[in-house]
């Protein structure tokens, strides 16, 4: 059925109109009567007059109106291509977003270095913030295959492998057959992994000689579409290496177990010694790799081109290994907290604002002398937090809180009652689901992607966010599932203290005694909630997947 021109010029207009209203933040004026444009009121009729309601927001009836008016007009039948109303995926206060399709990424990832380098560092921080963006990362680490297999074969044969310095000569030819051989066996199970939909793998091996990657080159050339990428960590800083050194020996590696520690250590820089006499730097010229030479002090870059090979160039240039602490702090309570309601730009209430005052001598206790940078939202409550705090400030906007679109300023209740079914749709898939006209929590991690590089550039930094931003922030550093991010206790007057470790991050909590509403909803019907989570900063020596 044809349209006349009026029918199509009121359509579009209204269209237009709606569109513009729906995709604002900022609500429209409180009286509804003076901004309904005639073309509004002659197409959808008897728009009632909703004083101090957002004009399209959730909480009022124009939504469900403007929903059921273009449902009825996607069903005429017309020539049009496309239907007129909204996708039923927006109809309602929200629906789901799909997981970005990235399975055309296959990359491998060859590490390159001596023994106490770094390179276990780099791998596990390049996992930790791919598998935060959702790409499927996974580490194959010849060292934890080495292990777990004399593990296996000491239990099932009683036969006990010598792993000393001696097993890690170039000269000792068995020992390099079987050094070899692991190392290729730890390549087939990655490029098996990509086959089976991993993204990203991860080969943590020394690497050190043209041989070996020649080997690694001309074995990845024979899988079509794969990228091969080598990652050389040097480190020429005594200190640095004197550092990891002292980790490997001291941190229960089953090398070393029942030896002491300077028996330890001795060996240990034995085994250097030995990688040493073999080592090649990359000079291959056509191969593509990255050179990070002390953790982040300089940087190399030759032949990187893709998106992602970029992206994972720019995250590995950010990073270092200073000593330092992060802190997390929500605002302190606010009005909204007290009225139950999400969303707005309320100012503290009197509890938030005894928090506020209180903060400084928290921080200071923790900090001391040290210098500190206080990042904030833009949103009244996190800045009225920080008023206190003689520290340098920076405002982002990345840090507002995730957008709640057309239930921005309701309660739950008042959602739940209005949209029953898209509450329960988002109880089940909170991750997922974006609000209409607003965000979901995977929207919220890609705007954090630039938070995340510069965290990792700084030194201390003590962030006053709110509840989304500080769960995904929170799961990133502690390498937690998306499933669970959303549900993450961030408790208002309550600072999170993380100081980044080689292989995870130590956590303290400070809880001030200062009352403050619970705005924590748990997981629906989880047996067990996601409160403080059992978090571990020490390194894996065996590969659990294998035994």
């Amino acid at each position: 059925m044809s349209m006349s021109n009026e029918d199509l010029l009121n359509r579009d207009v209204t269209e237009r109109g709606l569109s513009s209203l729906l995709n604002s933040r900022d609500p429209p004026a409180a009286n509804n009567a003076a901004i309904q444009p005639p073309e509004i009121r002659r197409i959808i009729p008897d728009i009632p007059d909703i004083p101090n309601k957002p004009f399209y927001g959730a909480g009022g009836t124009m939504l469900r109106q403007f929903d059921k008016h273009h449902a009825g007009l996607s069903r005429k039948p017309s020539m049009e291509p496309a239907t007129v109303g909204p996708p039923p995926s927006v109809v309602g206060i929200g629906g789901k977003v799909a997981k970005p399709d990235y399975s055309e990424a296959k990359i491998v990832l060859a590490m390159v270095g001596l023994p106490a380098r770094g390179k276990s560092f780099l791998s596990n921080k390049l996992t930790r913030y791919l598998k935060w963006l959702e790409y499927e990362v996974k580490v194959f680490n010849v060292g934890q295959l080495r292990r777990t297999r004399a593990k296996v074969k000491r239990e099932q044969c009683g036969v006990k492998e010598d792993h000393t310095a001696e097993y890690f000569s170039h000269e000792n030819q068995e020992a390099t057959r079987l050094r070899d051989s692991l190392a290729q066996d730890s390549l087939e199970m990655l490029i098996q992994w990509l086959k089976e939909g991993g993204n990203v793998g991860i080969h943590d091996a020394t690497n050190s000689t043209r041989d070996r990657r020649s080997k690694i080159s001309r074995r990845v050339a024979r899988e079509k579409g794969f990228v091969l990428i080598f990652l050389e960590s040097l480190c020429d800083d005594p200190a640095i290496i004197a550092a990891n050194v002292a980790l490997k020996v001291s941190s229960g590696d089953p090398d070393y177990q029942n030896i002491s520690r300077v028996d330890a250590e001795r060996d240990f820089l034995e085994r250097i010694r030995k990688y040493e006499r073999v080592y090649e730097t990359i000079t291959e010229p056509n191969l593509s790799y990255l050179r990070i030479t002390n953790v982040g002090n300089q940087v190399t870059l030759c032949n990187i081109h893709g998106y992602l090979q970029s992206r994972i160039a720019f995250y590995l240039m950010n990073l270092h290994i200073k000593p330092r602490s992060i802190f997390f702090s929500r605002h302190g309570e606010s009005v909204y907290n007290v009225q139950g309601k999400i969303g707005g730009d309320s100012p503290l209430s009197p509890q938030g604002s005894q928090y506020a005052a209180a903060l400084p001598s928290l921080i200071r206790d923790n900090i001391g002398d040290a210098h500190l940078t206080v990042w904030t939202s833009t949103l009244q409550r996190t800045i009225e937090t920080a008023q206190h705090l003689d520290f340098p400030k920076l405002t982002w906007k990345a840090l507002d809180e995730l957008d709640a679109g057309v239930c921005d300023g309701m309660t739950y209740k008042e959602i739940e009652a209005a949209y029953p079914e898209d509450f329960a749709n988002r109880d089940e898939d909170k991750f997922n689901y974006r609000y209409r006209g607003g965000e979901s929590y995977r929207d919220v991690v890609i705007r954090l992607e630039p938070i995340i590089m510069e965290l990792e550039r700084q030194e201390n930094i003590l962030i006053i966010g709110h509840q989304a931003i500080l769960r995904c922030l929170y799961a990133y550093f502690h390498n937690l599932p998306q499933v669970d991010l959303p549900y993450i206790k961030i408790p208002l007057h309550t600072v999170i203290k993380l100081t980044p470790k080689a292989y995870g991050c130590d956590e303290e909590r400070y809880a001030l005694p200062i009352a403050a509403v619970d705005t924590h909803r748990p997981k629906p019907k989880a047996v067990k909630l996601l409160d403080v989570p059992a978090i571990s900063s020490g390194r894996e020596y065996y590969d659990k997947s294998t035994l």
